[in-house]
């Protein structure tokens, strides 16, 4: 049984494309190889991305809900392609009237497979003039169609570089793995052209590019504000009172941060050159956030430390605070 596309990306028929984006983003991120160590996860992976790269293509829904996943056999793939009933004018040398004609109408299944036929060629051939056909098929040559995919990457990734792969379904039914270069410091939504992977072109023609939009999964702890990265330390009230040298973990591996006496939640330590390289410009740095984590329960004895603790405090450490 032919496999149901929307069924795969769990969406109706009649799903809008932010509909099958947003399905397919969220299946992207709970099969992705990388992040999910199911031994079937790579092939549902390809399951997935296949049904999105039909039904996140206008035109190679609208055949596939005509004709199914069969209509990739037809010969009807990405913008040079057409559907089996293909209709095609009639020029100038063509016939008379200029109409839009049929040929499936008349010469079956030989003129339906969405190959560009020019009336002038065929009356050629009965006029015995065969070299005009040739010239003009020359002329014809297309580049092939782009293909539009996503690639979420971890947000390891997409500080660091690295590589990923993408699935990528020809024609047929045949499912390609490519391997993909990403460059360090890449943004969520920028783009990598894939050159020359995407359709076939017709007659030889230099075939399409493909287009991916880079989707970069979020990070439990880290944050990205430009280049710099931003990170939230939990530390706890003595450290935070007292000071502390407390160890953190960075992309250039961890680092010893000095936590100044009186520091409150809040507080920013600064690591220079420790937050995104970018390929040109200054690199940014690391931003620790001190955060105070205190014990869920007190005894009376910390209690009283606590009071104690308070009555050293500002009287109205509120005052600043306005609307």
């Amino acid at each position: 049984m032919a496999e149901d596309y929307y069924k795969t990306l769990g969406v109706r028929r009649d799903a809008s494309q932010d509909e099958i984006r947003k399905a397919y983003r969220g299946l992207a991120r709970k099969l992705h190889p990388d992040v999910n160590p199911s031994p079937d996860a790579k092939t549902k992976f390809q399951e997935v991305q296949a049904a999105f790269d039909v039904l996140n293509d206008a035109q190679k829904r609208e055949m596939y809900d005509r004709y199914g996943s069969s209509f990739e056999t037809m010969g009807g793939q990405g913008p040079q392609g057409g559907g089996p009933w293909r209709t095609y004018s009639t020029g100038p040398q063509g016939g008379p009237g200029g109409e839009d004609v049929d040929f499936s109408q008349f010469f079956g299944e030989r003129f339906g497979g969405g190959a560009t036929v020019d009336l002038g060629d065929i009356f050629s051939q009965f006029r015995g003039g065969g070299t005009t056909r040739t010239r003009s098929s020359a002329g014809r040559r297309r580049r092939g169609a782009d293909l539009q995919h996503e690639l979420q990457i971890p947000f390891a990734t997409s500080v660091t570089g690295g590589e990923a792969q993408i699935s990528v379904q020809r024609a047929g039914g045949k499912v390609e793995t490519l391997s993909v270069r990403i460059p360090a410091g890449i943004e969520d939504g920028k783009k990598i052209r894939l050159r020359g992977q995407g359709e076939p072109a017709d007659g030889g023609g230099t075939p399409g590019d493909i287009l991916l939009t880079v989707r970069v999964a979020p990070h439990p702890l880290f944050q990205r504000a430009g280049n710099n990265l931003v990170v939230k330390v939990p530390v706890t009230l003595g450290e935070a009172a007292l000071g502390a040298k407390v160890d953190v973990p960075t992309p250039k591996g961890t680092v010893t941060l000095q936590v100044p006496a009186g520091s409150s939640s809040g507080r920013k330590l600064r690591v220079k050159g420790h937050g995104i390289v970018p390929k040109t410009g200054t690199p940014g740095d690391l931003l620790a956030e001190l955060q105070i984590v205190l014990p869920q329960e007190f005894d009376e004895e910390a209690r009283e430390m606590i009071r104690k603790l308070d009555e050293q405090s500002p009287r109205d450490v509120r005052a600043s605070l306005r609307w």
